[in-house]
């Protein structure tokens, strides 16, 4: 019942607080009581599916096709599999076909697809300004009619970041959060037994692992989001989370000394040798590889990592997940998290047969959600039902820091529109490659991002 209950505190208070993450998302009304919802007791079998998900039994054969992201290396590429098969077993008059493509490379080929106006029925999306941007286009199927038949399990403050103009254009699997993942094997050979849990206590350990020849941090310089998710950390654990979130959104400029201060602090930690100087050329899997290796102390990522570490024997009871510390408490605290509800599915305008894939997308949004909570890949954005017992020890570590919450920035690449994302994205290559400092990062953001 523990970790029920912390589910149930999550779907109470932490999406209550993601409607804030995206400026021209429109905030939905809360769903009624939230708190009091507890997962289903665990012999109890799935909820059966809505009437609108019926229907498509009935119509005639139609052919639906997705674009995503769980490649075969993707911690969700099991939660896809799963879902997709129990939705081509019980709907046989739909022939759906998928694609996965690789996180960096999808993001270029989603937007062209939707430009030439060419894109799949389905498709995979990150919410806020990502989808936005497509929805502005009018490129996205309006999903509140087919929403109607899932919202008793959906609540409608799990919407709050696919809401614009007050209408629904998302379907949400899961929500994560950027982690603070440790080797404590390594940390026990410099004599730690937890996670530091001050900054200062935090760099004495690194400077302990570095004389013990531990690098201490693995960083993917090849994928610009893996250094986001180290620098964003700092920048929020030091500006505060208003602070950041304010600028990604726009409605404050970049040009803050404290924001400037926390990307000098980040970069130290680059020039004081903390970071494995070859990462600057690795993919996020090469990193991720070396992290359970044993060849890096830390790993700063995305909680949906939970689940590859959990299914790997050797490596998971070494592992242990916590939150980056404080650098300045004076404008930050524990419980400002970089994350939230993003993964989401969404139906292109220009489908066919945009009705039933709404209905589709609904149905199979749950079951992604399903698998991939049970496999430890996020926290459920649906209301959890059947035996949860098997929920791995560190997705219940992220739940229990995720119940704690005080605020939420979502992903800047991703709460941030197409072209603002790509300036930041360039700029943050130029801090992780110490091209520039700081002061140079603040004011040519401030400058080229109006």
């Amino acid at each position: 019942m523990k970790m029920k209950r912390v589910v149930s505190v999550l779907l109470a208070g932490i999406m209550t607080l993601s409607l804030a993450a995206c400026g021209s998302t429109a905030p939905a009304e809360p769903a009624a009581e939230p708190a009091q919802q507890e997962a289903a007791p665990a012999a109890e079998p799935a909820a059966e599916p809505a009437p609108a998900a019926e229907a498509t039994e009935s119509g005639e054969p139609i052919t639906l096709n997705m674009w995503c992201i769980a490649t075969e290396s993707d911690s969700n590429r099991h939660a896809y599999e799963a879902a997709i098969a129990d939705m081509q077993a019980k709907y046989p008059d739909i022939n759906f076909t998928w694609e996965a493509f690789e996180n960096q490379s999808y993001k270029t080929k989603i937007k062209a697809a939707v430009s030439a106006n060419e894109m799949p029925d389905i498709f995979f999306t990150w919410s806020c300004a990502f989808l936005g941007d497509f929805v502005d286009a009018g490129k996205v199927y309006c999903l509140d009619d087919a929403y109607k038949n899932w919202s008793s399990e959906l609540p409608e403050n799990m919407l709050g970041n696919t809401t614009y103009d007050g209408k629904h254009y998302g379907v949400p699997t899961t929500m994560n959060i950027v982690g603070l993942f440790a080797n404590m094997d390594l940390l026990g050979q410099v004599g730690y037994t937890e996670i530091p849990g001050t900054y200062d206590e935090f760099i004495e350990c690194c400077d302990k692992l570095k004389a013990a020849g531990i690098i201490p941090f693995g960083c993917a310089g090849k994928e610009t989001w893996c250094v986001t998710e180290y620098l964003e950390s700092v920048i929020e654990k030091s500006a505060g989370a208003d602070t950041l979130n304010d600028i990604f959104l726009g409605r404050a400029t970049w040009a803050n000394q404290d924001v400037t201060d926390a990307v000098n602090t980040f970069q130290s930690l680059v020039t004081n040798g903390y970071f494995d100087p070859s990462g600057i050329g690795l993919t996020n899997d090469e990193v991720k590889n070396n992290f359970m290796a044993g060849k890096y102390a830390f790993y700063m990522n995305g909680t949906w990592n939970c689940a590859d570490f959990a299914a790997n024997e050797e490596f998971f009871p070494k592992v242990k997940v916590g939150e980056f510390p404080v650098i300045n408490a004076d404008k930050a605290k524990l419980g400002q998290l970089i994350g939230g509800p993003s993964d989401t599915l969404a139906v292109a305008a220009s489908s066919p047969n945009a009705e039933r894939a709404a209905d589709y997308a609904f149905e199979l949004g749950k079951l992604i959600c399903h698998y991939g909570y049970l496999d430890g890949c996020g926290l459920p954005a649906w209301t959890p039902y059947g035996d949860t017992s098997s929920v791995n020890e560190l997705t219940q570590t992220v739940s229990e820091i995720v119940s704690k919450a005080d605020n939420f920035v979502l992903f800047g690449d991703t709460a941030m529109s197409a072209d603002d994302a790509n300036t930041y994205l360039s700029y943050v290559d130029q801090v992780y490659g110490c091209q520039v400092d700081g002061q140079a990062f603040t004011d040519g953001l401030a400058k080229d991002i109006r």
